[in-house]
């Protein structure tokens, strides 16, 4: 599926664990489902990216901010939007949509920074030109394996 104006998309679905007192999903986890879907991103766009790797290129989130719209149930399809906003010399801006698979609700939107990371030194480092480019260049590609499309921005 393509989404004008964004490049690439995580779908996943609420699980029962996801789900709140009241029955729907919980703040918290809209936050889980954005990790998955910029992990995902961020896995088609870099060849070589593995972001459990210690010794190597990782980032980092330096900031998240996430709009509550309406609320999403369980079992219920995620769509998650992402977006390239801003690329800086080691920093990153995500914008995010999330929208319901039943009836392309808006079910939160916002942004995430990422600073690039490397573990194996234990600090921030420039983003790789690979990455930067990447990132300007549009669409990624689907990921292999999982529920995912394509779309970015950034800060």
């Amino acid at each position: 599926m393509t989404r004008e104006g964004w490049s690439f998309e995580y779908v996943d679905r609420v699980r029962f664990a996801d789900l709140d007192a009241m029955r729907h999903l919980n703040n918290v986890a809209f936050l889980t489902f954005f990790e998955s879907a910029r992990v995902a991103y961020l896995t088609a766009l870099l060849s070589d990216y593995q972001p459990e790797q210690r010794d190597a290129f990782g980032t980092v989130v330096a900031e998240v901010h996430l709009n509550y719209r309406s609320a999403a149930y369980y079992d219920e399809e995620i769509h998650t939007w992402l977006r390239p906003a801003h690329i800086a010399r080691s920093a990153f801006r995500i914008e995010v949509e999330m929208r319901s698979g039943r009836d392309d609700r808006l079910l939160a939107e916002g942004y995430a920074v990422l600073v690039g990371f490397h573990y194996g030194v234990g600090r921030s480092m420039p983003l790789p030109d690979e990455l930067k480019a990447a990132l300007a260049a549009g669409p990624a590609p689907a990921a292999s394996d999982g529920p995912v499309e394509a779309d970015p921005r950034a800060i």
